[in-house]
C-alpha cells in the first residue's frame, strides 16, 4: 500500500535509473494499461529522453525532453522493477519501458490497477491536490482552519488528497495514534492544541516511513508501525490491546484507551 514515503523512495530509484536515458519503446502488457497507453501514444513517447522524475502526492511524474509528462500511479500494489533488457520478465509486468543502453524499467502490479497516462507538451496533468503533507508552509493554524469546516471523523478526512497530498490510510492512523486522537473524533471538533499535536504526528509518522524506506508487504513490517495491522497487540504507549474498526471501507487500527475523542 504505497503512500508518500514509499512513492518518494520509488521516485528516487527511478530518477537514478532513468534520468538522461532515451526511451526506445513503450509496451502495455495488460488491457487495463493499454486503454491509455495506446499504440499511437507509445509512438509519441518513443525516441524521447527523460529529463527528470518528480513526485506530487502519491503520483510520479516522468518528464520528457519535448515537454510531455508521463503520470504514473501505483494504486494499491504497483512497483518498479529496474534492470537490463533480455532478463526474464517479472510475473506481473504491466508496462515496459525499453531504454537505450540495454536498460529496462517495468511497472509491475498483481492487481493491474496501476496507471500510466500521457500528457502532451504544454498540458501538464491537473491533479487538484492540496499542499504536501510535509510542506513546512502547512502550519497548525492553517490545518485547524481547514478542519473546522470538515464533516466526518478525522482519519477519513485526512485521506482527502485535496486537504493534504500524499497522506494515506496507514500514515493517517499512525499520526492519530501519535497525537492521542481517536480516529473517529469529529474533525471539526479538534482544538488548536490537538491539531498542533496531530500535525506533529503526521510529520513524525512520515519521517519514520522515510527513514525505513521500502514497501509494506503482507506479513512483513518494513516500517515499524505503531498501530497499523496490530490488532490485539499491546499499545506501545499504554499497553492496552489495540483495536480495529472499519471507516469508509478502510481498516483502522487504534488504541481505545489512550486515543480520545
Amino acid at each position: 500500500m504505497p503512500e508518500l514515503p514509499e512513492v518518494e523512495h520509488a521516485v528516487r530509484r527511478l530518477r537514478r535509473a532513468l534520468r538522461g536515458r532515451r526511451i526506445v519503446a513503450v509496451r502495455a502488457l495488460h488491457r487495463a494499461q493499454a486503454r491509455t497507453l495506446t499504440p499511437a501514444v507509445a509512438r509519441r513517447i518513443a525516441g524521447h529522453a527523460i529529463t527528470g522524475v518528480t513526485r506530487r502526492g502519491k503520483h510520479q511524474l516522468v518528464h520528457l525532453d519535448d515537454g510531455a509528462t508521463l503520470l504514473v500511479h501505483f494504486r494499491l500494489d504497483g512497483d518498479w522493477e529496474l534492470g537490463r533488457a533480455g532478463t526474464a520478465m517479472p510475473r506481473h509486468a504491466r508496462v515496459v519501458f525499453d531504454l537505450d543502453g540495454g536498460r529496462r524499467a517495468v511497472l509491475t502490479d498483481p492487481r493491474a490497477l496501476c496507471t500510466v497516462t500521457y500528457h502532451r507538451p504544454g498540458a501538464p496533468p491537473d491533479l487538484a491536490l492540496g499542499p504536501e503533507a510535509e510542506d513546512r508552509a502547512v502550519t497548525a493554524a492553517w490545518l485547524h482552519g481547514q478542519l473546522r469546516t470538515r464533516r466526518g471523523p478525522i482519519k477519513p478526512v485526512l485521506l482527502d488528497q485535496r486537504l493534504l497530498a500524499g497522506l494515506g490510510n496507514i500514515y493517517a492512523q499512525e499520526a492519530c495514534w501519535r497525537a492521542g486522537i481517536h480516529p473517529a473524533a469529529a474533525a471539526s471538533s479538534l482544538s488548536r492544541p490537538r491539531v498542533t499535536r496531530l500535525l506533529a504526528g503526521i510529520r513524525a509518522a512520515l519521517a519514520d516511513g522515510h527513514t525505513n524506506a521500502g514497501r509494506y508487504r503482507e506479513g512483513e513490517r518494513v516500517v515499524p508501525f505503531k498501530v497499523y495491522d496490530r490488532e490485539g497487540e499491546p499499545c506501545r504507549r499504554c499497553g492496552a490491546p489495540l483495536r480495529r474498526m472499519v471507516q469508509a471501507g478502510r481498516g483502522t487500527w487504534y488504541c481505545g484507551a489512550c486515543q480520545t475523542r
